[in-house]
């Protein structure tokens, strides 16, 4: 892979890509060879493979603290939902927490109706129909935001016809409880 490739592949300028193979092999973690006619042959070192295998192990160990989490305030929330008697859910945002969240609903007695998600190009994800808009879904009781990119957005655009007090989110999204008072909601 030529450093234009991988600076394409990271999405950072050539300049960048090369500054940091510098300081890789500088900190001893990849070593350079040359190969024939202006070209660089760049090799893990052993100090460069136990790095990588630490980086492996912090991620893994970060993705499955997130799931957890993610997983244990979803549930919750479906639990409020059931407390509520809000049967039919739709989920806000394809994304993983979608994902967590079609795992969590075989714990609870509730039907998810649908993804909403108006930038995807899927027809369903985890078994569920995705469509543009909330109002493409019957009987939506209450919606869970799983949009981990732009998900006050997502609010704003999908959840003005559902009450605000219906639209809930797990904490791993960090939202401003502002988000929730500002949509215009219908009266009882």
């Amino acid at each position: 892979m030529s450093q234009r490739h991988m600076a394409r592949e990271l999405g950072v300028a050539l300049g960048l890509a090369n500054a940091y193979l510098k300081r890789c092999v500088r900190k001893g973690l990849i070593k350079v060879q040359q190969a024939p006619r202006r070209r660089y042959a760049y090799y893990l070192t052993p100090h460069g493979f136990a790095e990588k295998t630490r980086l492996t192990g912090d991620y893994l160990s970060s993705s499955l603290r997130f799931f957890r989490t993610a997983r244990a305030q979803i549930s919750s929330l479906m639990k409020n939902c059931v407390e509520n008697g809000w049967k039919n859910i739709a989920l806000v945002g394809v994304s993983e927490l979608a994902e967590i969240a079609t795992l969590c609903r075989h714990d609870v007695d509730i039907k998810i109706v649908g993804i909403v998600d108006h930038s995807s190009n899927l027809a369903q994800f985890s078994g569920l129909p995705v469509v543009p808009r909330l109002a493409d879904l019957d009987n939506v009781d209450a919606v869970i935001v799983t949009a981990m990119r732009h998900a006050e957005k997502m609010i704003g655009m999908h959840c003005c016809d559902i009450k605000s007090e219906r639209v809930l989110a797990p904490r791993v999204l960090r939202l401003p409880p502002t988000v929730f008072n500002t949509q215009s909601t219908a009266e009882s």
